[in-house]
């Protein structure tokens, strides 16, 4: 497996309180990874590093097979470079079906000439067609994604991002505000895409993360604390101290 995201001794502070200390990560392509921590541990920034929206102070953030520096590099470009996000919220554009939401996440060139000339293609068509089955969706594609259950709206937004076809897929707490059905089916669509390309999910909830069945890396002050299977860092009595004894 080939090292795709690579950080090293990132610091970012904000008015004096560093969010980001030293911190030094890196994840394959195909992974799954869930990081967990405590409140104010840096998992937010960690992510808005990697997509751009934060600027680091120090260190350095790889990406892909050339080593492309993503510092400097702002957040259309990272995105177009293969870098997806989720938000905790889901945004979905709530007054058009699932299956035109779909259709303009789809990778298609951007150009206004693009947008005014865009015509249905076989390739597209069979893509939502391949996208709505993972994220379970097909008996819904035309319904107004407003009628959706929350669950729903988090997998269709998930469906947008693959439908891009990212290389790496962040997605902030996903399972929050979910039936234990829908965290299931979460889990699935997750686990499924994380594959063919690498997954890091942000999650408070430890029930999900153990059925992720994925290595862990742990955040506190901005640095990793620790990094394994579930088991072995909710052992790790600093990880029991800072976050799991609260």
């Amino acid at each position: 497996m080939s090292t795709l995201l690579e950080l090293s001794g990132v610091s970012v502070s904000f008015d004096g309180f560093k969010a980001i200390n030293n911190l030094s990560f890196q994840i394959g392509e195909p992974e799954m990874r869930a990081i967990i921590g405590p409140n104010g541990a840096g998992k937010t920034t960690f992510m808005d590093i990697v997509t751009g929206k934060t600027k680091p102070d120090e260190g350095t953030v790889l990406w892909g097979e050339k080593s492309i520096s993503l510092v400097g590099m702002n957040e259309s470009s990272i995105s177009r470079a293969g870098i997806g996000r989720k938000f905790q919220k889901p945004t979905v554009f709530e007054a058009q079906t699932v299956r035109e939401n779909l259709a303009m996440a789809l990778r298609n060139p951007r150009g206004p000439l693009d947008v005014l000339f865009y015509r249905k293609n076989a390739d597209g068509t069979r893509r939502i067609m391949d996208v709505a089955e993972q994220i379970g969706l097909t008996d819904e594609l035309q319904r107004p994604a407003g009628e959706l259950s929350h669950g729903q709206k988090q997998w269709l937004e998930i469906g947008m991002l693959l439908a891009q076809e990212p290389r790496l897929l962040l997605v902030d707490e996903p399972a929050a505000g979910m039936t234990p059905a829908e965290r299931e089916k979460t889990t699935e669509i997750l686990t499924d895409a994380a594959k063919t390309r690498a997954v890091v999910v942000v999650e408070h909830d430890m029930e999900f993360v153990r059925r992720l069945n994925c290595k862990v890396t742990v955040l506190n002050e901005g640095s990793v604390l620790a990094e394994g299977n579930l088991d072995h860092v909710t052992k790790n009595p600093d990880v029991i101290d800072v976050y799991l004894g609260r």
